[in-house]
Formats: structure tokens, sequence, C-alpha cells
């Protein structure tokens, strides 16, 4: 059986997700942030914590975004291959749902049209769109906004295959140092490897969506997560590169096939407000 879904269930689904996921942090965030707050050895570094804390418990009493930059809207789909969209296509269904979240939930409207001409859209779109197919009868739709602070501070690097892991993990921490205060830490460090150029990327992305606290599957990476985690904790950079212990609050590894002659790695930080929100229809 074929499960119709009308285009309209699908920009009202993003429309929510785009003022939820701006105002409310996720719980599994919160609770890292209070957790560090208790564990920092830096008293300024706690009273940075404890500022975090009062911003986002403040912004969901007021109804407020968490961040004056609400991003740009990155938008995962998992579309099920019984269900059949009716009513247009999913990438119009998609912008019209982040046009309403963000004009009407009132978010500052971030994009611009061309990169070099940068005209503003004046509503936030278009989103970009991150689409797989898998089965069953069910959307799963996550939008994350990404704010620029740590977007631009994206690191890929196409090593050879003959390097060490060593290497990468050197790589790695390295992004985070040059990175210092940009992103806006304690951060969330998203890590992709394998694939081609834009596979490590895209990894490195939605890497960021892994819950707070959850460790990898593979031995092999959780160890690796672990003693990256660890390493850059040891920089001092500290909540807003302030000093302290609290550089990140997690790593966050996803890996995918590669070609014998490559190993792409690419790094996508997230800032103290790695913001998501998902729904399943």
């Amino acid at each position: 059986m074929i499960r119709e879904i009308p285009n309209k269930v699908i920009s009202d689904a993003v429309r929510e997700l785009c003022i939820r996921a701006n105002i409310l942090l996720p719980q599994d965030l919160r609770q890292a942030i209070c957790t560090a707050r208790e564990t920092e050895a830096s008293p300024v570094g706690r009273a940075v914590l404890a500022d975090v804390v009062e911003n986002y418990e403040f912004a969901q009493a007021k109804n407020l975004p968490i961040c004056q930059d609400t991003g740009m809207a990155v938008v995962f789909i998992d579309w099920g291959q019984d269900c059949h969209l009716m009513g247009g296509s999913l990438e119009e269904a998609v912008n019209r749902g982040v046009a309403q979240g963000y004009v009407e939930g009132n978010l500052r409207l971030s994009v611009v049209a061309d990169p070099l001409r940068r005209v503003n859209t004046n509503d936030n779109t278009p989103a970009i769109v991150h689409l797989r197919m898998v089965p069953g009868d069910r959307v799963d739709i996550t939008v994350a906004p990404k704010g620029f602070g740590s977007e631009n501070m994206t690191k890929l690097n196409m090593f050879n295959p003959s390097v060490s892991q060593e290497e990468i993990e050197d790589f790695i921490v390295s992004c985070i140092s040059q990175a210092g205060s940009n992103p806006c830490p304690p951060v969330i460090v998203g890590v992709g490897l394998g694939g081609v150029s834009e596979t490590a990327v895209a990894l490195a992305k939605r890497a960021l969506l892994r819950p707070v606290g959850e460790s990898h599957a593979d031995p092999f990476y959780r160890e690796m997560e672990q003693r990256l985690l660890k390493r850059i904790n040891c920089l001092g950079l500290g909540p807003q590169g302030l000093g302290g212990v609290t550089t990140a609050l997690a790593v966050s590894i996803l890996a995918h096939p590669t070609h014998i002659a490559g190993l792409p790695c690419a790094v996508n930080l997230g800032c103290h407000v790695t913001r998501h929100a998902h729904t399943t229809l």
C-alpha cells in the first residue's frame, strides 16, 4: 500500500520545526551544559556556562530565539519509499515551511540569493535539503538551523590513505584549536570520514545530530571519540574561549566506505546551541 502525504503536511511540519529548533534547546544538550557547569575548573568558565543556562531558559520562557543567528535551515529528510507526495514538489514544500517558520516566528532572515551579489531573500529560503530514501511508509524530518559562527570553521582534508590515525586525530584537534572562540564554545565536534569530498562534509554535519552522551556503536570509533574529546578539552580554550576545561561537550564521528587512493576527513562544529528539532510523519 502506498501512503499519500499532502504537500501541506510537509510544509506545516517544517514550519513548526524551524520555530521549535530555534527556541527550545534539545534536552541532551541542556543536560551536558549543566553537567559541565558543575565540573568546569575555571571560575570564569563556570560563570559563562551559568549565563548559557540562563539564556536558554529565558528563551524558552519568553518564546524567543536562543541565539540571534537563527541560521540557515538545514533539513534532513528520511523519506519512506512507500510514501507518495501529493500536490507539489518536496523542495517547494520544505521552502514554504521554512519561509513561514522564519517570517511568522520572527526569526532573523540571514539567507542571500547569490553568494556574490548578496541580496537577502527576506524569508530565509532556500533551505539546504539532505534527502535519503528509506524502507517503510514514514517520513522523518529534522531541521537543524546552522549559524555561521560555527559553520565558517568547517574544514576538509583529503588525506593520502597512508596517513596514520594519529595524524588524522592531530588534524581534527588542530581544527578546534584554530577555530578558537569563533564557534562559541563549548562546541559539538562532528567528524566525517570516507566517501568522496562531499560525503565527508555531509557526514560531519549529520554527526552533530547524535544526542550528546551517546557513544559510537563501534568500539574502535568510540575510543577515538573519547580520546579526541580529552585532547580537545586539554587545549584550555574553555567556554566562549575564555579559558577552562570545557572546550567541547562531545565528539561524534560518522564513517563511510571510500576509495583505495584516498581518505577524506571533514570537521563541522556546532556551537553551544547546536539546535535541531525532529518529527516523524
